[in-house]
């Protein structure tokens, strides 16, 4: 199949949020994605960031994270010692993808050692460097991007005792070409992205419906479980464990402000709370984090009180404050900056913790913020923002409700785009709250 017709395939698949594709499928998508960024985005990355030869080593069970991302559907894992070259000849426009390997990388890198005519694999891998002779070599190491610091010592030793000490200088840190691979969304893969954060948002709000809760009965704890096998039981994985947590009336429970490590489990769900979870599943390799608020209603009431619905809207004012203070080039704790001091000025109590979103759930890119890094955060918080990348838009402000005697937190994360168009969701955001027993439709903006 052609991409132009996989990206029309997966369109018509993306108005059906439950319809999950046969492992057969999905690894003909996934290799099809696979050859369209080896051949088209990877040469503009080489270009970008100064590379014409990129080496990736791993093992096997031991696999360097970006190596991990390029596995032909059917490997699960590396075999043996796997080696990948990539050669960018600028003048020629070419990119060769070569596999130091005893076997083809699937069918979009071909094996280029034969172990007969040449027993040392190290031996192989320098006569291709040799014979191309480039100008600079990147390779997966780096100090503060964990999932760009992949090679690990006993091959980086080996590799360097076997390189000729003409090339030694020209070995750098591939750390911007690997959070290039990382972060960098093609067309394709946010037609993916539509339909993922449609299936993350209909489990949320099945979740939070009087199918799975019964109020006075169910727990917390039970609505996580349900979560993970509903996802398990679509053929998906969750990435993390879900969390379900409660705020309710200061009469009703301590009143404080729940932190990020000592959330009550098993509290009862009970007519009056507002609730809170946070999930994310993986599909075809992609990662979706979001989290969603629903209030259960009390007898006789049709919708949530308007101090709780005045409060999400404030969530979404802080949304909007941040996601405005976007700009390419702009570095992760420049944007943090302007939008805690834009928020804390039009009086509200913001915090900012939002995260690259892609191949990893918390993956390698722009960082802004963590829960207990409001400052900004250094190295991670230092890059820039690029386009054509996804982030979780995660973040709460915290508001005072003096019906309930107390302050809560307003949690809020969504997936978000940017690109030359500017930011937007990649299916929408949470603009009412959901309540249970009615069901209200999620909708977007």
């Amino acid at each position: 199949m052609r991409l132009i017709q996989l990206l029309i395939c997966l369109l018509t698949f993306s108005l059906y949020s439950q319809h999950i594709l046969p492992e057969r499928q999905r690894a003909h998508v996934i290799d099809e994605i696979l050859k369209d960024k080896f051949n088209n985005l990877l040469p503009k990355l080489m270009d970008d960031t100064g590379f014409d030869m990129w080496i990736l080593i791993s093992r096997e069970y031991n696999e360097d994270p970006v190596l991990k991302t390029m596995l032909p559907a059917t490997w699960l894992n590396a075999r043996r010692r796997t080696i990948l070259v990539f050669y960018r000849d600028k003048a020629k426009n070419t990119i060769e993808k070569l596999a130091v390997a005893r076997y083809n990388f699937g069918e979009n890198i071909v094996s280029v050692w034969d172990k007969e005519k040449e027993p040392n694999q190290w031996k192989r891998l320098i006569e291709i460097i040799e014979e191309r002779n480039p100008k600079s070599i990147g390779l997966n190491y780096s100090e503060y991007f964990n999932i760009c610091d992949g090679i690990v010592k006993t091959d980086y030793e080996a590799f360097m005792d076997n390189l000729p000490k003409v090339y030694e200088d020209r070995v750098q840190s591939a750390e911007k070409l690997a959070i290039g691979w990382i972060e960098t969304r093609t067309a394709t893969e946010m037609i993916i992205y539509n339909q993922l954060v449609n299936i993350t948002h209909d489990i949320i709000a099945e979740a939070f419906s009087e199918k799975v809760i019964t109020p006075g009965i169910t727990t917390t704890t039970d609505v996580e479980w349900w979560m993970r096998d509903k996802v398990t039981g679509l053929g998906l994985e969750t990435w993390f464990h879900p969390t379900v947590d409660v705020q309710r009336t200061a009469e009703e429970s301590s009143n404080h402000l729940y932190t990020f490590s000592n959330r009550p489990e098993n509290m009862v769900i009970l007519p009056g709370d507002l609730l809170h979870c946070d999930v994310g599943i993986t599909y075809l390799r992609l990662n979706t984090d979001c989290q969603e608020l629903a209030y259960v209603l009390k007898p006789n009431e049709t919708e949530p009180p308007i101090f709780l619905q005045d409060a999400l809207k404030a969530g979404n004012r802080v949304q909007d404050i941040f996601t405005n203070n976007f700009e390419t080039g702009k570095s992760g704790n420049a944007v943090l900056k302007a939008s805690l001091e834009q928020g804390k000025a039009e009086g509200y109590r913001p915090v900012i913790y939002t995260h690259p979103l892609g191949l990893y759930g918390h993956s390698s890119g722009t960082t802004l913020g963590m829960w207990d890094a409001q400052d900004g955060v250094p190295a991670t918080g230092d890059y820039p923002l690029h386009e054509n990348t996804v982030y979780a838009i995660e973040l709460n402000t915290t508001v005072t409700i003096p019906e309930w005697k107390r302050d809560i937190r307003i949690m809020l994360e969504e997936a978000g785009f940017w690109g030359a168009d500017g930011f937007r969701y990649v299916n929408g955001r949470q603009t009412k709250l959901l309540t249970l027993p009615r069901v209200q439709n999620h909708k977007g903006n």
